[in-house]
This record gives C-alpha cells, sequence and structure tokens, in this order.
C-alpha cells in the first residue's frame, strides 16, 4: 500500500494539523510508515498552504508526494492551483462552503462536504479540518477510524478532545452517507 494525500487550503485552518495526525494515525496506530512535508504562503493566517503526506505499508523513501492519490480542498485558491494534479482514479474532497468546483474531471471520486457549516453547528468552526479528517476516514480508508479517533484525542490541545472528537464523528457520519 502507498498512498500519497495534498491537504490544502489557507493559513489558520489547521491544514498542516490535519496532515500531521493522519500521519500519526497511520504510523503510531496503523503501523504503517508515513512522511509529512508542508509548506506555506507568505502570510501565517490566511495564505496558502498544503501539507503532503506519505503513508505506506513500506518504509518511505521518497518524502514528497509525485501525483496524489487523494487531494483535499479547503480553499478555492488551492483548488484551483492544485486540482489537475490528482492521479486519475485518485479521490478529489472539497469543502463545499468554501470551494466552488465548476465541471469535475469525470476521471476520479468526487465527493464534498459542508465541513465549515457543519463545524459551526457544533459550536466551533475552528474544527472543520477535524471534521474534513472524520469524512476522509470514511471515504477514502486509508487510515482506520480508531487510529484516527486515537490520534486526534493526543494531538489536540487539551480540554478540546471533546469538541473534536464530535467533530470527526460528524464527518464520518456524512462520509458513510455517500458511500
Amino acid at each position: 500500500m502507498h498512498k500519497e494525500i495534498r491537504f490544502t487550503g489557507f493559513g489558520g485552518q489547521g491544514i498542516i494539523k490535519a496532515g500531521f495526525i493522519t500521519g500519526k494515525a497511520a504510523c503510531i496506530y496503523d503501523d504503517k510508515h508515513s512522511t509529512l512535508t508542508q509548506s506555506y504562503g507568505p502570510e501565517s493566517r490566511g495564505g496558502a498552504c498544503s501539507a503532503q503526506l506519505v503513508i505506506s505499508s513500506q518504509p518511505v523513501t521518497y518524502p514528497d508526494i509525485i501525483e496524489p492519490d487523494i487531494f483535499i480542498s479547503m480553499s478555492q485558491e488551492a483548488y484551483t492551483k492544485y486540482k489537475d494534479n490528482l492521479k486519475s482514479g485518485g479521490v478529489m474532497l472539497i469543502d463545499e462552503d468554501l470551494v466552488k468546483t465548476g465541471k469535475v474531471r469525470t476521471d476520479v471520486k468526487f465527493a464534498k462536504i459542508p465541513a465549515t457549516s457543519l463545524a459551526e453547528n457544533i459550536g466551533q468552526k475552528v474544527v472543520a479540518n477535524i471534521v474534513m479528517l472524520g469524512f476522509m476516514t470514511a471515504v477514502t480508508k486509508v487510515v482506520s477510524k480508531k487510529a484516527m479517533t486515537n490520534a486526534i484525542k493526543t494531538s489536540v490541545p487539551k480540554g478540546t478532545e471533546t469538541i473534536n472528537l464530535k467533530a470527526f464523528e460528524k464527518g464520518y457520519e456524512y462520509g458513510t452517507k455517500i458511500l
């Protein structure tokens, strides 16, 4: 198994944190290997950012992604920039509250979730990235639900575990309905 994932959005959305949590779920709790690289725009909040994650059943010898199998976009700018780089047959996941796709590629599996709205309904817009992780876990099964739950519990700030796990469950539940 070898999967390349690109998480994209803008600074302040927790894009890098989402990549970190997914990599931790794979390595620590699913007994796989992973590497994470990241990039930021010139601004720390509001600028473009992305996290590139490689998950493999074998040690990862090259840390950068070449052609992602999974593309997650939580901003219009990132969608526009990276949508054509997704591997044919790959999975494209978007936050439909923030990304307008127009015509979607027919050679990829496409799914959308109102991640930001669901997070706001929970009471914290800041957990939209965790809603997206739940959705990604349900749709792609790149890591197990149990591994992701454990990684979230041990990666979010103390005192926020409950709301983050609620956000994850909301996204996961949404993802199971589109399968």
